[in-house]
Parts: C-alpha cells; structure tokens; sequence
C-alpha cells in the first residue's frame, strides 16, 4: 500500500527505514526449534516486498542479512553487541526518555542529562542512528493501554502528553543535537580512531579527516561519579561527573552533557470549573444480572478474554444455588488471574480484589450472609488492558478459574458448576455514554449518600472555557472506572490503585480540545468502586513557572572567544514573565525543579532587583552570571552560581 503512494525514499518519499518484528528474540527460546525458520521466514518476507530502504529487527541479535539487528533500551551505548555484519551500521531505534506508568507502580523518570550522556556515547562508539522513544508523549484513549497501562504514557517525554515544551530535557537535547552537528562533517566522512584512555573511568573517542591522522573532532568521557581533571592534546580539562564533553575541533569543549543550562519549567493545573453541585449530575445504577439474566451458559468457568474477544473490560459470571443453612455466615472464595473481580450475593456487593502490573492472579475472600432458600452469586471479572508481550499470549488465561463457599456445614465448590456468563454492562450496550444512549435510559438524581455505590453511571454537561488552552479533568475524587467526553473515551482511570509512595498514579486526564463543543459538552462516568463526582474539576493545563542554573565559570565559544554564563528565561507563547520568584547569585543551594533552591552562604544583595530589571514584563529575557551584571562579586575567590525562578502569565496579572 506504502508502495503504491510512493512512500518511500526510494520514491522521493519520506520513510526511510522500516521495521519487521519486535524484540522477538525476548520470546523466541519459548518456541524453541520453530523461532529461527520463523525469523528467516519475516526477513526474508519483509525484503520481498522490494521498498528500496533498509529494515530493521529491534533487540534481534541474528537479524538475518541485509536486515539490521538494532537496540532497544538507556544505555545501548554499553550494552549493544554490535552489528551483526560489518557492512551493517550501528542502529538504536529506541532511546527511552522515560518509561511508560503502570497503574501501582512508582514512575520511573530519567533526567536530561542521563539520556544526552548515553546518546553522546552512542554516538562516540560510532553509532549511526538514534531514534526517541517517545520524543512526543500522548494519552491511551478508551480502552487502548495495555495491562494495567496509565492513560498518561510517556508525559515525561521532550514534548509531553500535551505537546507542551518539557524542559530542560527538550533544550538540553536539542544543544546536544547541535554540537554533534558540528562535529558532522569529521563523523560522515572521516575515521574513527583508537580511544585514548585519560585516566581509570576516562576515555577519549576520536575522529580524524580521511586524509589526516590529528584529532578533528573528539568526545571526552568521565564515567566516574565525581569530577576529574585530565590532560588531553596537552591542555587541562576538567570533566564533570558521570558526563561527556564534545569537542568538535578537538579543542574546545562546546558542549558537556551535565552541565544543563537550559531552564526547567514547571507545569501547573489550575481549576477552571468545579462539578461540586448535586443538581448538576444524575445517576444510573448498573443492574447486577443473576442465572437467569445470562444467555452464554456452561458448566465451567470460561476465560475472560476469549469470551469477550475485547469488545469490553467486564464479564458476568453467574451462579445460582438453593441452600437452607442453619447459621447465615459464609465466606465466599474467588481465585482470579486477573486483573479485576467485584462480588455480588443476591445483588448485594460483597467484596472486590484486583492483581497488580507485575502479578495479575489474586484471592478475593469476604464473608456474607446467606440467605435461605436461592442464593444468587454474581461476579465481575474486569480487565484492565491486554497483555503487552510475552510468548503464546493466546494460551494466556485470566479471569476467576476457582470459587468456592465455606459455612460451619462445609465448603462447597462451584468451579465446576451451572454458570451464566454475559458479555459487557448494559450502560456499554446502550451506550449511555453518547447523547442518543444517554436518553434510552431512566436517569435518576444524585443519591445523597455519604459513600456512593459501585457500579454508578454519572451524567452532567458543562460549556467549554477558552479557545486555546490545554484542559485536564481531575478524578481524584472517584476511584476507578472509565470517562467519556460527548462521547470520546479519555481512557480508563483508577486513583483507588495506590503506588508504594502511597499516592495515586493518575488522576488528570487529558481532554483534547477535539472533542469539546463550546457549549452542551456531555460528561459520563462509569464509576465501580463508588467514587464522589463531585470532587471533580476542570482544568488549564499550563507552564507558569520557568527556572535556570548556570555556574558562574565563563563559557568558551566553538571559536576560542569567552563571555559569561547566562540564565535563558522564556514563557509560553502570550504569555510574559509577571514575578521573580527567587533570585540568588553568588553560593545558591540546590537547583531548579524538584531539587529546590535557597540561599547560599553568600548572596548578592543585587541579585532579586537586578533578575527583576531585566526580566519583568517580557517573555523572554539573559541575566548574566557575572559580578559586572550584579555589580560586585558578592564573595571574592569563591565558586559561584545563578539560580533564577520566574513566574510566567498573561500581562494583566503583573505584580
């Protein structure tokens, strides 16, 4: 198809490498004799197709020629093996600029200067390519994330979730990228030459001309966690810990790969609108189905996904048993493979137990009461996302696979059984959450009750604000379901699900301005713990605050020129800097973003008057690190830095 459009570079197109499979080699020992022929099969399937550009296999170490095995993961420039034929280039497809966050778990960040380390070292070690993942960061609409997968994937990226600027890694990438530019023209068309080794954890890669044997372009590497100075082509340098410095003449270092002098942002949502009055929304109680209700009967536990072959999260199983116990007490016993289970005895939730990211099969045991005479036992087996990888993910199997009840009398085993199984929830069938679905059913005012119920559909509308701003809802108040928007899902949510910190891992949802009307937007919720709409909030999404830190040391320019260190203040497009949040020159603590910031043991009384003469009222501005700007040094013979902070909005706001 790609073909026919005329695609490819080969075309005059813009695809200029393609990629079968992916990281195969991870399951492939689990097929065992047939894993090979099949890897040769798609290799040589793939380059039938003639497309003129080359392919590549990600984490496949035996990539069959001319396809090229190529890197996934951090650090691919001390992990990767290597091309596996030398007429092959060095390939890593992705760079992870963060991780994507599971629904539980801790996030796992990674800085600015962690990710321009490792693509300098690629880069030193002759790599060819490097590929982001994810340079742009998005939202898993609907039911589109993966097991226990965050709506929210990859918002630490250079562009976040938003598109918004993610700084300093944005920046700081985009300086690595322009002084790796420099060095373009030694990498493309000259030679590597033989490391130089500056001290135990230090390191030199050098380039030279084709026709010439001197260094022309050259990488230092210090892999020690502290600072270290070493002599190269006779002069000093010293080399920050755990960093790369690029010297594209070999002389002067242009760039180093700790030193982040691009300013951090801080994004900040501020409420726009509240949903905190009950006449605003109404309910609808999902029915709990018994036997009777069900049309897919059989006389065991079916698998979830099978069953329900992804047209929905939720399963019903259901069981009916006639019992005329002595003593009402019973324990009721569920063992599921996942993700999610809620328990309901003659229409009366019981209990609920759910798995996690690293292990999906949990218990779920809860006492209740029997009644005498039938006893309806409905339970609802929720998926949270399929699976992302894994060998013979089609043998996988989730969902309950054992209950049982336990009185004084005994314990009764219904795993092989009479069971009903019934496919989705009524509200998911009639689509409740559309506007034509919203009016088949018989809507109900909000219940007054401190704790609501599960299973609880919510309605409300609300009129857009602004035009261009970037909106979240925040559902830090409910606690697990899915939310639509006129219709759109934004994805399922779960703020209930706490991570080892103790705090949710999501509660604002990105809605695009898409799908918003100006006016009449309609707001459903499938709540099925019982959550509390509202606390619900409508938000901006916005940058309003910007920071920089530059040490006070002269900067040597590509052509041997030196001028001072500058902090770099910029806001958002329409929007100018209205405070000096903090300003110190001279012994600051700490830095910009999580790190914080205080004063030092000296400080020039000039530094707040001075940030705030050049920078208020702009949008952008430079405020030199040097005793000229501030006049005086505040402390002679003393290392110093600049810290600045600024608050950043519309002009109005000024003060």
């Amino acid at each position: 198809m790609m073909k026919s459009e005329r695609l490819y570079a080969s075309q005059g197109g813009p695809i200029i490498l393609s990629q079968i499979e992916n990281e195969y080699q991870m399951v492939e020992n689990a097929f065992g004799e047939r894993g090979p022929p099949y890897i040769k099969w798609a290799a040589e399937m793939a380059v039938g197709l003639q497309t003129g550009v080359p392919w590549v296999m990600c984490k496949q170490d035996d990539a069959p020629d001319p396809v090229i095995n190529a890197c996934n993961g951090r650090k691919c420039g001390e992990t990767f093996k290597g091309p596996n034929s030398p007429n092959k280039p060095s390939i890593w497809t992705e760079n992870w600029t963060s991780r994507y966050q599971a629904y539980g778990e801790d996030p796992i960040g990674r800085t600015a200067d962690d990710i321009a380390f490792h693509v300098a070292l690629w880069v030193a070690r002759n790599g060819s390519f490097v590929n982001y993942y994810m340079y742009h960061g998005g939202t898993n609409f609907g039911r589109e994330a993966s097991a226990f997968v965050t709506a929210s994937y990859y918002d630490d990226a250079p562009l976040d979730e938003y598109g918004m600027i993610n700084q300093p890694k944005w920046g700081h990438l985009k300086e690595l990228h322009a002084a790796i530019k420099l060095c373009s023209n030694t990498l493309l068309l000259g030679k590597a030459m033989t490391p130089l080794q500056l001290g135990p954890k230090q390191e030199a890669y050098l380039f030279a001309e084709n026709s010439s044997e001197e260094c022309a372009s050259a990488f230092l590497v210090n892999k020690d966690k502290q600072n270290v100075d070493v002599v190269f082509q006779n002069s000093s340098y010293k080399l920050l810990a755990n960093s790369i410095s690029i010297l594209p003449d070999c002389r002067n270092v242009i760039f180093n790969t700790a030193e982040v002098k691009t300013q951090t942002n801080t994004r900040t949502r501020i409420p726009i609108m509240y949903f905190n009055v009950s006449d605003q929304w109404e309910e609808f109680k999902e029915p709990i189905p018994n036997f009777e209700d069900t049309s897919l009967k059989s006389d065991t536990l079916l698998e979830h996904t099978d069953t329900t072959k992804d047209t929905s999260d939720y399963l019903w199983y259901s069981f009916s048993f006639q019992h005329e116990p002595s003593d009402t007490r019973a324990q009721l016993s569920v063992h599921s493979l996942g993700h999610v289970l809620h328990a309901f005895v003659n229409g009366v939730p019981v209990g609920s137990a759910h798995g996690s990211y690293k292990n999906t099969s949990f218990t779920l045991q809860t006492d209740f009461s029997l009644s005498n005479g039938i006893n309806n036992v409905s339970l609802l087996s929720v998926m949270v996302g399929l699976p992302d990888s894994g060998a013979y993910l089609e043998r996988k199997r989730y969902g309950p696979v054992a209950v049982s009840i336990q009185n004084k009398e005994g314990t009764m085993n219904f795993t092989n059984y009479k069971w009903g199984q019934k496919v989705g929830l009524l509200g998911e069938n009639l689509q409740i959450y559309t506007d034509k679905g919203s009016k088949i059913i018989q809507w109900s005012k909000l219940s007054s009750l401190d704790i609501s119920p599960p299973l609880t559909w919510y309605k409300t509308a609300f009129d857009a604000t602004g035009e261009d701003e970037h909106v979240a809802l925040n559902l830090n108040g409910m606690r697990k379901g899915e939310a639509w928007v006129n219709g759109q899902s934004f994805g399922r949510y779960w703020p209930s699900l706490r991570t080892p910190r103790g705090e949710p891992s999501q509660i604002s949802y990105n809605i695009p301005r898409s799908f918003l009307k100006p006016t009449g937007n309609l707001l459903v919720l499938l709540e099925e713990e019982g959550g509390d709409p509202l606390s619900i909030t409508l938000e901006k999404v916005v940058i309003d605050s910007v920071c920089g830190k530059v040490r006070a040391s002269p900067y040597r320019h590509y052509n041997g020129s030196r001028e001072a260190k500058v902090v770099h203040l910029q806001c958002a497009p329409t929007w100018y800097i209205t405070k000096i949040l903090f300003a110190s020159y001279g012994t600051p603590f700490g830095g910009c973003g999580r790190d914080g910031h205080a004063i030092g043991y000296c400080d020039s009384p000039n530094s707040k008057f001075a940030a705030e003469k050049a920078c208020l009222g702009k949008r952008s501005c430079l405020i030199p690190a040097s005793d000229q700007f501030f006049d005086g040094d505040p402390c002679p013979s003393k290392k110093k830095s600049l810290i600045v902070e600024a608050h950043c909005g519309p002009i109005s706001i000024m003060g």
